[in-house]
């Protein structure tokens, strides 16, 4: 089954409300409802940085004793740069065998590949690019993903909640003049989640650690959204 868009639902809610009246005999109340939109960029002040070390061996054995040795380094940097240990966290870890495939032969295994990585949250991001380049230099030859977030949304969703509104009540007033009718009290008002773009992020992969001057890394703006649906009672002539 379809999934009932939140303007439906409240619709929906709103004629089950008034459905007693009707059944007693009284009119259906008549209603306009529109949704509107309404977004507010902000500078993130976070960021969110995964990264690890993906080591090679002959046995399990072997790839797992390089990785943790690279791994125990990568931390060491991390707590260097003031990372706290609640600002970081395990997000993956593998043990995998490694096949050979040449030759048109049957894949023989030559080895073992150990990966192991961690997502770092970054209260300064102005600090990133020293930050990536601190991880490589320690032995970190994995970045899988950059994001960025802002801490407090609370305010600029406030204002993308009054944008909504607005605009919601600037489509009614249009249809209402275009209609030759005139809008009531507001009778219910929903608000939904709007689609968010995406976060600037930056991949990459088996980094190499004599790659690198300090990292540039532009963390851009980010749009928090808002959709409301209201419904006004329409005024009898």
């Amino acid at each position: 089954m379809q999934r009932l868009s939140f303007a439906t639902a409240a619709l929906l809610g709103l004629l089950t409300a008034v459905s007693p009246a009707f059944a007693d005999g009284g009119k259906m109340p008549r209603i306009i409802s529109l949704s509107g939109h309404g977004e507010v960029r902000a500078t993130p002040d976070i960021a969110y940085v995964t990264s690890g070390v993906l080591t090679q061996g002959i046995t399990a054995a072997e790839a797992l004793a390089a990785n943790t040795k690279a791994m125990t380094d990568l931390f060491v940097a991390l707590k260097d740069a003031g990372i706290e240990d609640k600002d970081i966290q395990t997000s993956n870890f593998s043990v995998q065998p490694r096949y050979d495939f040449n030759n048109g032969q049957a894949p023989k295994m030559v080895g073992y590949d150990v990966s192991n990585n961690v997502t770092v949250k970054l209260r300064k991001v102005e600090t990133l690019g020293a930050l990536l380049d601190k991880m490589v230099q320690s032995g970190s030859n994995q970045i899988s993903g950059i994001s960025f977030d802002v801490s407090k949304p609370e305010d600029a969703m406030d204002e993308a909640r009054k944008l909504a509104t607005q605009d919601a009540t600037r489509k009614a007033k249009v249809y209402a003049q275009a209609m030759g009718i005139e809008l009531g009290n507001v009778m219910q008002v929903s608000e939904g989640s709007a689609a968010q773009p995406p976060m600037p992020m930056v991949r990459g992969a088996m980094m190499k650690a004599d790659a690198a001057p300090p990292v540039p890394v532009a963390a851009g703006e980010q749009t928090l959204a808002v959709d409301v649906s209201v419904i006004w009672e329409i005024k009898q002539p």
